[in-house]
């Protein structure tokens, strides 16, 4: 955790801040709601996608995009044009701000069987196009990644440290970066991908230091986070169950797991046992070379027609009888398509994964479509809720959530923080802020001992000759508690040209691991 500390009353709270959508709709494994983020001086553009799991900024370089790729590579990995001409990839040499750290392993989805490798470096990273009140920070982490694992680049939303052989000191993560200098409120973020398949296509939403109360309805419930530091949004996913299948209501798996919330991939992955059932309820073929799950036309017209809803019960255990949260989703949130480099032509699909051990469990994207996530990293705690959708959609809510020991006032010089009687919390969501504030409080006495006793292992730099192309033995593709709530002005959503629809994203190929 960042030694920052809470603002004094002395100082300004500011605003949350709202990370407009791009506008496009990406992705090789579904249609995806992306964002765009500035690299460098002057900046280059790329539409990314938030992962809840990592820190760092992950970006395309013109390496990953060779004469075998189809003559748009650039555009397929979210590379937007630079200086008036068409881009493969991020161009450190174009950079006056850039400075080289070296090539290193990433530790993103190593669990999964992802190793990339990326050129690490420092840079400033901005959110969203130059001049569109977007807000940046300098000398953050950035890789340079040309393996397809990670078809589209990577905003991390975490606030561990990035740690290398060749420095001496932890290096903050965007968030926490964001925090120390004051630009959001705390340490925290709210996000739902967005839902292609709703109304016009409904955007994603990205919130920084709050969240967005039109954007979740009441049912949220807290969970605590994971023991694990590295692995702290974990939820047990206790049963799944569905109806309207094709064989009628079914219980898809009833045995209690736990699962990571990460957005950094699609898929959900999930046992064995309950893949199967997912086949046999809906009609599923199983792709031995791409371990994808396919639909056909004619399976795909009967399941349009029954519209399934697919349950997740979740609750900070494995089993029931405390607190929980059902989120429902409908058969179109897994109606996806897969393209290049997975096939050719475009492919329907259900993005489900067989996992081969309990460390594999993911609740992906897919997930987050009808999910919407409160992090807040500094009472050690988080919200899911479902997400909330209307046509039209509703104007943007924004809720500060204050770092622990402030109170909401009236107004501050630069926050504009107004009190909120009717949040749109439950009430449980409500009593937990108070035990949030005891179990963070436990949390960075926690960390602090620890940090003392063990340090993260350092990733271990690679030999200067390890290439960034990916490896020839490529594998198969993988690819809250809050204090008061306090409700802002909403800012405008930055309007983009919609007018692109590309396919591609993570695709896991070789590499090295990281830590």
């Amino acid at each position: 955790m960042s030694s920052s500390t809470a603002p004094s009353s002395a100082t300004a709270i500011p605003s949350p801040f709202s990370f407009a959508p791009s506008q496009y709709w990406d992705g090789n494994d579904g249609s995806w709601s992306s964002f765009m983020v500035r690299v460098g001086t002057p900046p280059q553009d790329f539409r990314v996608f938030p992962s809840t799991f990592g820190q760092e900024t992950l970006i395309p370089v013109p390496e990953g995009c060779t004469e075998d790729d189809p003559a748009n590579c650039g555009s397929l990995r979210g590379v937007m044009p630079f200086q008036g001409d068409v881009s493969t990839g991020f161009q450190t040499n174009a950079s006056t701000t850039w400075s080289d750290i070296g090539i290193y392993t990433t530790d993103l989805e190593t669990q999964i069987g992802i190793n990339a490798n990326g050129m690490y470096g420092f840079d400033i990273v901005g959110l969203q196009v130059e001049n569109s009140g977007g807000i940046e920070q300098t000398h953050q982490v950035v890789a340079g990644i040309a393996d397809k694992s990670f078809m589209y680049g990577i905003m991390g939303l975490g606030p561990r440290p990035s740690n290398f052989s060749v420095l001496s000191d932890p290096q903050p993560s965007f968030l926490t970066s964001l925090r120390n200098n004051n630009t959001i409120p705390s340490k925290s973020y709210a996000y739902t991908a967005g839902a292609s398949y709703r109304y016009s296509k409904v955007l994603g939403s990205l919130t920084l230091g709050g969240y967005d109360s039109s954007r979740l309805s009441a049912n949220g419930t807290i969970f605590p986070f994971a023991s694990d530091d590295s692995k702290p949004l974990q939820v047990g996913v206790t049963q799944i169950t569905a109806r309207n299948t094709l064989l009628g209501s079914a219980t898809l798996y009833s045995t209690g797991y736990f699962s990571l919330i990460d957005s950094t991939i699609p898929h959900i992955w999930m046992p064995a046992a309950a893949c199967d059932n997912f086949a046999t309820n809906f009609g599923l073929n199983y792709d031995n070379q791409t371990d994808l799950y396919l639909i056909n036309d004619t399976i795909h017209s009967k399941l349009t027609n029954l519209n399934p809803e697919i349950i997740f019960k979740l609750s900070p255990q494995t089993t029931d009888g405390g607190e929980s949260v059902n989120i429902v989703l409908p058969y179109a949130a897994f109606a996806l398509q897969a393209s290049y480099p997975y096939y050719q032509n475009s492919t329907r699909y259900f993005p489900i994964r067989r996992a081969a051990n309990d460390s594999q469990y993911i609740l992906g994207r897919t997930f987050l479509q009808e999910a919407y996530l409160i992090a807040d990293y500094e009472r050690a705690n988080f919200t899911i809720a479902q997400a909330a959708f209307a046509n039209p959609m509703p104007a943007e809510k924004l809720v500060s959530i204050l770092p622990p020991g402030v109170k909401a006032t009236n107004s501050t010089g630069g926050g504009g923080v107004v009190t909120r009687p009717d949040a749109v919390l439950s009430r449980n969501v409500i009593i937990g802020i108070a035990v949030g504030v005891v179990a963070g409080a436990a949390l960075v006495l926690f960390i602090f001992a620890t940090a003392f006793y063990i340090r993260r292992r350092r990733r271990q730099r690679i030999a200067a000759a390890l290439p960034l192309l990916p490896s020839s033995e490529t594998s198969s593709p993988q690819p809250p508690n809050f204090s008061p709530p306090a409700e802002v002005d909403a800012r405008p959503k930055l309007e983009l040209p919609s007018d692109s629809e590309a396919a591609l994203n993570e695709l896991p190929t070789g590499g090295e691991k990281h830590g």
